[in-house]
């Protein structure tokens, strides 16, 4: 392939990346829209705020300490709720561009990558909103002293819930992260199951930097880390590696 060849093809691959993010950044720009007209901005944060609102004193209620916050982070949270939606479509995009690089049995992972890594990140801000958020708030708010009066500022709040539910999220990816790898050759079952220890004390680890300083999160954070990572090990003994894909291809033709 002559130079010139290589700067077209090279030229193409960087249109056809920013068509695909374009595509993906109009498509949660409309649904960011729809939710912002119904059911609305402020009522999509009062529903991120029940878990905290719920573990204040009757009658207590958040803060403002900025002059557009209360605009500017309804906003941001709608935003987050439309990149959520959108999250299947923004990861087909994603894949139509690295599949016409990949063997035909690599191309069927599609549907079920896409379906589970979706799923599964959901389920992690799920289990973060109903379980982790009510647990920890709850527990705050038993042990704080009673000379003090709880009115926790909304943009505190809401970073504290996106990194949250960032956090969860990617830890909900470990069974599909693991499988991939399994499935690439990158490491064995075997070698999976001799690093576990390794593993383990990684996700308390990482659980302690995420997380707030207690323990309580710190154990919802590395508990289903390390009960996911055995599930994408059990999942992974069904797997066939990507070498003996191509070979039954090879095979094939």
């Amino acid at each position: 392939m002559t130079q010139e060849a290589q700067n077209e093809t090279f030229i193409s691959h960087l249109v056809e990346l920013r068509d695909r993010l374009l595509r993906a950044v109009i498509c949660i720009l409309i649904v960011f829209v729809v939710l912002f007209l119904y059911p609305g901005a402020a009522f999509i944060y009062d529903t991120l705020a029940q878990p905290m609102l719920a573990s204040l004193p009757q009658g207590s209620t958040m803060i403002a300490t900025g002059v557009i916050t209360p605009f500017m982070v309804p906003v941001k949270v709608t935003l987050l709720a439309s990149f959520i939606l959108t999250l299947p479509y923004v990861l087909y995009q994603a894949w139509a561009f690295i599949a016409p690089g990949l063997y035909t049995h690599e191309k069927r992972l599609a549907l079920p990558l896409i379906v589970s890594s979706t799923a599964l990140f959901i389920l992690g801000m799920l289990f973060c909103y109903f379980v982790v958020f009510r647990t920890v708030f709850q527990f705050i708010a038993s042990v704080a002293p009673q000379s003090i009066s709880q009115t926790p500022d909304i943009e505190a709040y809401s970073s504290f819930v996106m990194t949250m539910f960032l956090a969860f999220g990617i830890t909900f990816e470990v069974p599909v992260a693991v499988v991939l790898l399994i499935k690439a050759g990158i490491v064995s079952v075997a070698k999976l199951r001799e690093i576990r220890g390794y593993v383990i004390v990684g996700a308390f680890v990482i659980a302690a930097v995420v997380t707030p300083p207690d323990v309580i999160s710190q154990f919802l954070l590395a508990g289903p880390l390390c009960i996911l990572y055995e599930i994408g090990i059990l999942v992974g003994r069904f797997v066939k590696t990507s070498d003996d894909d191509t070979e039954t291809s090879l095979n094939n033709e």
